[in-house]
């Protein structure tokens, strides 16, 4: 092929010898001459459309941008929103409601530019993802999930969402025989839990009305709210949280240190206070003139501390959620982004000290930080204590009632014969290893959810923990008075042990060894990834959606000699082995030897994937691992 410039005029010349078996003729040679004329045409056509807008990233979108495209296939800030469709379903008037909230909202035509400092780019047109597929009576669910979670999400595309219709065999979609779920998985560096009902809202009203929405694109959106940001003061922040910033010495942990549990991946528990036990801890918490969350978050500083063993008074802290609405920008409330945000909170805990005066600190607090809720997290932490790994806090509250999706249009929808039914947020992992979010259901109960990093609490560590939370939240509206300590309180749990939590494992982001995907299942076993001399650690991120095994996969990204003591624990007990693309032979099989002359069981090793294509790379040695593991001694 010659390519020149004459005139202003690109002129591409081709030129080739015969080989009809090999499909080389005159005839191919002149069609393929027409497609890169129409190619050529369809390029030139696209320099007229218009330029998309490009915008600064928050320091929090850029936070959860790095930790994600840092640690792909481990489902990190990808949150899930399932909901049950009764009646029939129209799938095209459905995808034309959607593309229709994808033209009015530019947050879901919006992607990363990538680099060191990334930036935000609009685009003029995305399509939704939509995929629609027949759910078997006995697939799993909850597995379903997790592998979609896994996929994540190329944050450098636009649209950080996609659906998931799932109907049920021999029940078409049209018809009203059987329920659909719809499962709405999206990333949090553009959207959080709010923004998602607001989104469900919208839709519904799209598909109301046949398929569209009325107007155009709705402002403000993230490119007012990005500015908003960047033309803030910061002298009155430092101020802030220069006197708020938890004390080095806080407790964190609400369990006592444990042995490794062993586990990858993330656990999920649940527990529910009904309408009437809700009801009467809104009732106590109103004698007090605080709310529910900050109950809450006295029973979770309780737990800390007496976690931490100490007999007097001690700092404790944990990280609470804010919505981040409560801006002066108009409009903010309905607006669609990631502006939810997570802040360190600290109080000193007295077990001698009164139970509401514990209570009331927190509120105070709260009320405190108000005004500095959209504030990254990142700027808070004193010098030395900043970037991935360094939040003093260990926990997460969530605290959240974000509008009903449908809420005033039930009507609209039952004379269609169509009923929506909420079944909840799956929260997203995080950074932090626990998390505990709480939620109204539809019938007034008070729903707990416990998200966990299960190589820091093990199934039955998670669920006393979760077990403790209710039992003080639903014993303590019937007898605690004004003048009951932290002390008394915290006898309602005697007979009870503190959960054993062990210390997290990938929580050293200079690590040698980095978390590709977790295992789906316990005592699965664990792949390393050797990289060839000279390529990066990365060269593996497709392998995280290409491999179908359910074994761990763990990239080296450092000194070889540093990660071959953290092999060895996984050759323990369970099958350890090695992989890489070509070339990565020689250092995978000296780190086996080595492993074995300390002692340890010698893993194998797997090597293929020799194309110069990266997915067929990728998929050769996806094979050839699974392959490995299919055998008697793999």
């Amino acid at each position: 092929m010659r390519v020149q410039i004459t005139g202003g005029r690109l002129r591409v010349g081709l030129g080739w010898v015969s080989d009809p078996a090999e499909g080389i003729t005159d005839t191919s040679v002149a069609a393929l001459a027409d497609l890169l004329r129409e190619t050529f045409g369809e390029l030139a056509g696209a320099a007229d459309a218009p330029i998309p807008s490009v915008f600064r990233a928050t320091p929090q979108q850029k936070a959860l941008y790095t930790a994600g495209d840092a640690q792909p296939g481990t489902g990190r800030h990808v949150e899930q929103l399932v909901w049950v469709w009764h009646g029939p379903l129209d799938v095209d008037r459905f995808t034309s409601a959607w593309q229709s909230v994808f033209d009015c909202e530019t947050v879901l035509r919006t992607a990363f530019t990538g680099g060191p400092e990334p930036q935000l780019m609009v685009h003029s047109r995305v399509t939704p993802e939509i995929t629609v597929r027949v759910r078997r009576g006995d697939e799993d669910l909850s597995g379903l999930l997790e592998r979609d979670r896994l996929r994540g999400f190329d944050l450098r595309c636009p649209g950080p969402l996609r659906l998931t219709l799932l109907g049920a065999e021999g029940s078409p979609l049209e018809g009203a025989a059987s329920p659909t779920r719809i499962v709405l998985t999206y990333h949090r560096a553009l959207l959080d839990t709010w923004s998602a009902h607001i989104m469900l809202r919208e839709f519904h009203r799209a598909y109301l009305a046949g398929g569209s929405l009325p107007g155009g694109e709705r402002r403000p959106d993230l490119r007012d709210y990005t500015a908003w940001i960047a033309a803030q003061d910061l002298e009155p922040v430092r101020g802030f949280w220069s006197r708020s910033v938890p004390p080095a010495d806080a407790a964190s942990r609400p369990g006592r240190p444990g042995g490794a549990t062993g586990l990858t991946g993330v656990g999920r528990s649940r527990l529910r206070l009904d309408s009437a036990e809700t009801i009467r801890l809104a009732r106590w918490a109103s004698l007090w003139g605080i709310a529910e969350s900050s109950v809450l978050q006295a029973v979770w500083a309780m737990l800390i501390h007496r976690a931490s063993g100490a007999t007097g008074p001690a700092p404790v802290c944990f990280a609470v959620t804010v919505p981040g609405r409560g801006i002066p920008l108009d409009g903010v409330a309905r607006m669609l982004g990631p502006l939810r945000n997570s802040l360190p909170m600290s109080v000193e805990v007295d077990p001698e000290g009164t139970l509401p005066q514990l209570m009331r600190q927190l509120r105070d607090h709260a009320l405190d930080m108000a005004a500095y809720e959209w504030v990254p997290a990142d700027w808070i932490r004193p010098p030395g204590r900043r970037g991935t790994g360094t939040d003093p806090a260990a926990t997460v509250i969530v605290f959240e009632d974000p509008p009903h999706p449908v809420e005033g249009l039930e009507n609209e929808l039952a004379a269609q014969g169509i009923r929506a039914e909420f079944v909840g947020t799956v929260p997203a992992r995080s950074v932090l290893p626990i998390g505990l979010l709480a939620h109204h259901d539809s019938t007034g109960g008070l729903v707990l959810t416990g998200v966990h990093d299960r190589d820091v609490l093990d199934e039955d560590a998670a669920a006393e923990l979760l077990m403790q939370s209710a039992l003080l939240l639903r014993e303590l509206p019937l007898w605690a008075g004004e003048s009951t300590t932290v002390a008394d309180a915290v006898k309602l749990l005697e007979g009870r042990a503190v959960p054993q939590m062990a210390e997290a494992s990938g929580t050293d982001p200079d690590g040698p060894l980095l978390t590709l995907r977790p295992a789906v299942r316990e005592q699965a076993g664990t792949i390393c990834l050797v990289p060839p001399p000279g390529a990066p650690a990365t060269c593996y991120d497709l392998l995280a959606h290409t491999y179908a095994g359910s074994r761990e996969l763990l990239v080296l990204t450092g000194d070889a000699d540093r990660a071959r003591p953290a092999l060895a624990a996984h050759g323990t007990g369970t099958s350890l082995l090695l992989g890489g693309f070509s070339g990565a032979g020689a250092l995978a099989c000296d780190i086996a030897r080595r492993i074995a002359a300390d002692g340890g069981r010698p893993p194998r090793v797997v090597l293929a994937g020799a194309s110069t294509d990266e997915e067929e790379r990728a998929r050769d040695l996806a094979r050839a691992l699974e392959d490995a593991t299919a055998s008697p001694d793999g």
